[in-house]
């Protein structure tokens, strides 16, 4: 089974992007999916944006996280980074 992180492009480098994960954790990813723009959304897996997913996947897939975190606190940070995602 996979585990594919969400994130949201801060910015692109031609087949690379810098990817926000929350709570300050940027990465550099490689783009392995075409038409992505800051600002998008995507899924990344072992240091490769393999999705480009919507907002309403993002707030359903956002919503897994939050039902598999063990405790309270982590389920506001889970809901705290989507917000942050989706105002900006």
């Amino acid at each position: 089974m996979c585990w594919g992180v969400p994130g949201k492009v801060v910015k692109v480098e031609g087949y690379s992007a810098i990817v926000d994960f929350g709570g300050g954790s940027k990465r550099e990813v490689l783009l392995v999916v075409d038409d992505v723009k800051e600002g998008d959304f995507v899924v990344v897996h072992a240091g490769a944006a393999i999705e480009k997913i919507g907002r309403d996947e993002l707030e359903e897939l956002m919503g897994y996280y939050v039902e598999m975190a063990d405790d309270p606190e982590t389920k506001e940070r889970i809901k705290e980074v989507m917000k942050e995602w989706l105002e900006r």
